[in-house]
């Protein structure tokens, strides 16, 4: 199996299990009880959350976990809506985020709150004069991804950060994909919150974490006891926990030299498939992009049967968002940088891993176009097309 959909989840590996391992068995206590084999859990939490405050340049106590990014896109814009209603209602977001923040916008848009969902350029970056622009005395938040997880553009956070920050505006970052491919420093880049999770980094599934700024205020969204200094409810996932600090260490371990062999690789593979398939365009901007990040659309096919035609060969891609599989509308960001729906339609998405290899490159190079070839072939579109060519 050639395993090409790393944005999608990536394989937990050995060194997080065997972490993992003694929580999973005979430690076992409730870390908010006071007994010794409770307390031993308690403290593995706060090892796993210093790990992961020191990659982000943050503080211990600024990181609380969660289930993973959807809980912690949620909490992060509901409960500034909540906190800050007395001053506003207006948030601000772009068009190509993740649907746990789209779909969290469109909920307080339901109850009373105006959304501006600002326009990208072809690459699918946002406009910062746009943002400026946006900007009213009722804005109480400004959400947008630190890279995009389906073409891999990298957003420029610094100075969107740079712009919330002169306005007194909180600013919220999605970085569930940017985790471990970009050295994040929440200091430097006027970071307020920002949302990671636990299996894009070879962790375990069901875990994430939400950096939220000490001193910005932040409605709780989930009720129950005083886990998480008490802004957060739930008896703690003590062994994900683990397994995700375990994972983040393991993840910026040789981290420039992890990242230039994905650079490699990632290019190797666009240059092999335009240069052997016609017809054939590259999403998202051409060089400031996730690492691991492919994303092509094909003309006069559909991206879903290209998916089931690898998937027989063993070569595991997607088209687009894991949480929008499945759905036979195109993708909304492919729509937002300007593709037609037939060609947002016939696009596929590949993402290399800390794993893949110059030798799974050269296959799925070798593979891809007979089977885009195939597509068209049957294609009545391509037929008509050629014709008029010729």
């Amino acid at each position: 199996m050639i395993y090409f959909d790393h944005a999608a989840t990536t394989p937990m590996k050995t060194e997080v299990l065997d972490a993992m391992m003694p929580y999973l068995t005979q430690n076992f206590g409730n870390p908010s009880s006071i007994y010794q084999i409770a307390q031993l859990n308690k403290k593995a939490i706060d090892e796993a959350r210093d790990t992961i405050a020191k990659y982000l340049g943050a503080k211990p106590n600024e990181i609380y976990f969660t289930s993973g990014g959807t809980e912690s896109d949620n909490w992060a814009i509901k409960g500034i809506a909540e906190a800050y209603k007395e001053k506003g209602n207006h948030i601000i977001t772009s068009k190509i985020e993740h649907h746990a923040v789209i779909h969290s916008c469109e909920y307080l848009e339901k109850h009373g709150y105006e959304v501006t969902y600002l326009d990208v350029d072809e690459n699918g970056v946002v406009d910062l004069e746009q943002l400026k622009a946006s900007i009213r005395p009722t804005t109480i938040l400004i959400t947008i991804m630190y890279a995009n997880n389906e073409i891999g553009t990298i957003m420029p956070v610094e100075e969107i950060g740079r712009i919330a920050k002169e306005h007194d505006i909180p600013f919220h970052t999605d970085a569930v994909q940017a985790v471990g491919q970009i050295k994040i420093d929440v200091v430097k880049q006027n970071i307020d919150m920002l949302s990671l999770s636990s299996h894009k980094i070879n962790g375990p599934k069901g875990v994430g974490a939400l950096f939220i700024r000490r001193g910005l205020k932040v409605a709780q969204f989930i009720h129950g006891g005083g886990q998480e200094r008490g802004r957060r409810g739930g008896t703690e996932n003590v062994a994900g926990i683990v397994g995700f600090g375990k994972a983040m260490e393991l993840t910026y371990r040789n981290f420039d030299k992890k990242i230039a062999n994905l650079v490699y690789l990632r290019s190797k593979l666009i240059e092999g498939i335009l240069n052997n398939v016609p017809y054939a365009k590259l999403n998202g901007h051409p060089t400031n992009r996730l690492a691991n990040n492919v994303n092509i659309s094909f003309e006069f096919v559909e991206g879903e049967s290209v998916l089931l035609l690898l998937d027989m060969q063993g070569i595991c891609a997607s088209s687009g968002s894991a949480c929008t599989s499945g759905s036979l509308d195109p993708s909304h960001v492919l729509l937002s940088i300007g593709l037609p729906h037939e060609k947002a339609h016939g696009s596929v998405r590949m993402t290399l891993g800390e794993g893949s290899t110059q030798e799974e490159v050269d296959e799925v190079i070798e593979k891809l176009p007979a089977i885009i070839k195939r597509m068209r072939d049957m294609s009545p579109l391509y037929e008509e097309f050629m014709k008029k060519s010729k």
